[in-house]
């Protein structure tokens, strides 16, 4: 939530889009106009795994925290990626800390997924922009507006 208060999201771009896998974003690099540094950057610190494949799998539309490739499988500090196959990325469970699922919305990432982009590193043509806020909703309100339940 601090990211968000702060605004340290707005601005950064979805800087990988991959067809039938993810959508991934939050990097502070993809601010700027130097797209050879877009999926580096991010808060010095990173996040220590919250790998639990028995609650969390990478379903579609499940949320999760990019990574470095380090041997703890530490989270980015701001990364994350949306996975948009509608099959799901089993081959991403265990090996990734998911902590989110879009309950709605999903059209949007669709959306993106679908944009023109380089063939070598993914990056779509036009930067597609981020402005992060977060909403506080009961479970009621979760269940009644979107018919979902935690």
């Amino acid at each position: 939530m601090a990211l968000a208060d702060s605004n340290y999201l707005d601005g950064s771009t979805f800087h990988r889009i991959v067809t039938n896998f993810v959508i991934q974003g939050g990097d502070p690099n993809s601010k700027d106009a130097d797209t050879t540094n877009d999926g580096t950057g991010g808060p010095v610190y990173k996040i220590p795994a919250e790998i639990n494949t028995s609650l969390f799998k990478h379903a579609y539309g499940a949320v999760g925290a990019a990574r470095d490739g380090n041997a703890a499988k530490a989270s980015s500090g701001s990364q994350f990626y949306i996975v948009v196959n509608k099959a799901g990325q089993a081959n991403l469970d265990g090996n990734y800390t998911v902590f989110g699922k879009v309950i709605k919305g999903m059209d949007v990432a669709e959306l993106i997924v679908k944009q023109p982009k380089n063939a070598t590193n993914n990056r779509p043509y036009t930067n597609i922009t981020m402005d992060v806020n977060i909403l506080t909703k009961t479970n009621q309100e979760l269940k009644d507006e979107f018919n979902f339940t935690p």
